[in-house]
């Protein structure tokens, strides 16, 4: 394919711009880690070079926004493209409404508009995508479109109600089945309503899935029993979707990093810029070495994963949204992924809530409280039993000498300082024994200290021997 790519496309991605580019309607149904961002970013400046689209609306979860406006579109949008891009803020100030008035003004320029799929469930945000949609020929994007397989959902209806101005529209996700074959009705209908030539969702629950009766507190609901006719679904998703596993990707990376982004919930934010205040007046008040700034440090990365040691010493809970984004990742997470977390208190609460999504025996745990007996079982399990998709620890205790090479997918919830834990942990997966590319997601709250230290331990830097008091002090 001859274009002007600003950054060198894989083959898988050539592939799926050749079958995908000028088509209305496509599904990119690409592994998390196989660059299907860059895909979309491609393929939009292509219609736009050729005068097919002069706007371009992105739909993603909150986690991956930033990422978005900060990163990939300034990454991989080609740089004779003039563009206008905004992001989404629900808070329209003055100056955000001239940063979003912006995106109507007269010009040539292809106009980009960055949402998160919550703001869909609003009625301001539905109405300002429309607006956007009604005045330009746009390709709307909607990214983990997962987050639309629930027909009934306030968001689903306006997404898919959105879809009749839109000229070009795309789907992306690593997961398309995320419970069951279901999930994809909602996903195909945004694209196009007839492309699975079902008139309803009951009409294709029916074709799919055969259904039985249940009694729950003396009512009576229908529930899946099981599914058919998957092999007829698979070939007519076919003509319109692509589909590529990193297994499939000869020419990817050894090693690829993903960021997650989260925000501080309210009573988050109140207490980190208390603590952030505090740890300030304790280090202007005295000599600011390396171990008493980390020690402020460390008080306010506990913040963000959403916990805190009161004065009495017990650790006290806060709302926070660290394990619902978590929760996310692994909903687009194909096959079996490691869970690192930086604090002993938040492997119970993982390990309940995948429990409650993904079912007893999904998970088991390698850390500190691990009985001795029971850590090499736990190893076997997740390497060798199929029901068992996911391993959480403590880069502490599971980072050394374990070989967990049944993922290819390795989440980090939170991290500490240490560099040599970090790659040590990252190389549990990378090692003899793999044959895939390893994605490596690093979930962190923005604005704080914890994108300082995600930011550090990329870079290969040892933040608890090689940052000194007065840097540290500046990350507070």
């Amino acid at each position: 394919m001859k274009y002007k790519f600003k950054t060198k496309p894989y083959a898988h991605q050539i592939t799926a711009l050749e079958k995908s580019w000028n088509r209305e309607t496509y599904a990119y149904f690409m592994e998390m880690g196989t660059g299907k961002t860059k895909v979309l970013i491609d393929n939009a400046a292509m219609l736009y070079d050729k005068g097919k689209i002069n706007g371009l609306l992105i739909v993603a979860p909150k986690g991956v926004v930033g990422t978005w406006y900060n990163h990939e579109l300034p990454t991989h949008l080609p740089n004779h493209i003039e563009n206008v891009t905004v992001l989404w803020q629900a808070n329209i100030t003055k100056k955000q409404k001239e940063i979003l008035d912006s995106l109507f003004k007269a010009g040539e320029d292809l106009r980009i508009l960055v949402m998160n799929v919550e703001a869909l469930s609003t009625e301001k945000g539905y109405d300002y995508a429309f607006k956007f949609l009604h005045a330009h020929n746009a390709l709307v994007a909607i990214d983990e479109s997962t987050t639309i397989k629930n027909p009934s959902a306030k968001r689903t209806k306006n997404i898919i109600k959105l879809s009749n101005v839109a000229k070009y529209k795309r789907i992306m996700t690593g997961s398309p089945v995320t419970k069951n074959p279901l999930d994809l009705y909602s996903q195909c209908e945004f694209l196009n309503p007839y492309l699975l030539d079902f008139t309803s969702y009951y009409a294709f629950r029916n074709r799919y899935a055969q259904m039985k009766t249940i009694h729950v507190q003396g009512r009576s609901i229908q529930v899946v029993d099981k599914f058919q006719n998957l092999g007829e679904l698979s070939d007519t998703l076919k003509n319109f979707s692509y589909r590529v596993l990193k297994e499939d990707c000869l020419d990817l990376p050894d090693k690829i990093y993903i960021k997650r982004q989260i925000t501080l919930s309210a009573d988050q934010r109140k207490l980190y810029e208390q603590m952030r205040k505090e740890a300030l007046a304790t280090l202007n008040g005295k000599k600011v070495t390396t171990v008493n700034a980390l020690t402020q440090l460390m008080r306010l990365h506990q913040i963000t994963c959403g916990h805190f040691t009161a004065d009495d010493g017990s650790i006290q809970r806060i709302p926070n949204n660290r394990i619902n984004e978590l929760m996310s990742v692994l909903e687009e997470t194909e096959g079996k992924a490691i869970i690192w977390a930086h604090y002993q208190w938040d492997i119970k609460d993982i390990i309940k809530e995948v429990v409650k999504v993904h079912g007893p025996g999904s998970i088991v745990d390698y850390y500190g409280l691990t009985p001795q007996d029971e850590r090499q079982d736990n190893i076997k399990k997740f390497q060798n039993n199929d029901k068992c998709r996911f391993i959480v620890g403590t880069p502490q205790t599971g980072g050394y000498g374990i070989t967990l090479t049944a993922a290819n997918t390795v989440i980090y919830y939170s991290n500490g300082y240490d560099l040599e834990k970090r790659l040590q942990s990252e190389d549990r997966a990378h090692r003899i024994g793999q044959k895939k590319a390893v994605t490596y997601v690093d979930i962190n709250a923005e604005e704080t200290v914890d994108e300082k230290i995600v930011k550090s331990l990329r870079k290969k830097i040892n933040i608890a021997s090689e940052v000194l008091g007065e840097e540290l002090k500046s990350w507070i």
